[in-house]
């Protein structure tokens, strides 16, 4: 069994940042990837951030340049730094991973969310 736990989310400014964590526990063998979504209100779950094992990322547009996610692997945690955060952030945000749990087995986990919301 797999679990992640989020923390780091709340109530910004507009302008202002905000750092999530997002900590893989478990049965974890290798990690493949992990990332975050985002679902404000209303709207379906998107992509805004992931990183691989071999360390690449991948960005959705309208946070490319103000959000950077990074990863420590010997702590399995990934991170999400959300700088100049505008209102259109305000959603729900999950942590996401691709593990395996030995050599053979893989799996696609979710947090519990934690909220943003950006708001003067």
């Amino acid at each position: 069994q797999v679990q992640l736990v989020e923390s780091g989310g709340g109530l910004v400014q507009p302008g202002g940042s905000l750092r999530l964590s997002c900590a893989a526990s478990g049965s974890i063998f290798r990690i493949i990837s992990m990332g975050w979504y985002r679902q404000a209100p209303g709207k379906q779950r998107e992509l805004v951030a992931v990183t691989t094992a071999g360390a690449s990322t991948n960005y959705d547009d309208s946070v490319k340049g103000r959000f950077t996610i990074s990863r420590d692997n010997a702590q399995n945690t990934v991170y999400l730094q959300m700088n100049s955060l505008k209102p259109e952030d305000t959603a729900v945000y999950y942590c996401n991973a691709y593990i395996y749990t030995s050599m053979t087995l893989w799996n696609h986990y979710w947090g519990q969310g934690t909220q943003v919301t950006v708001s003067s």
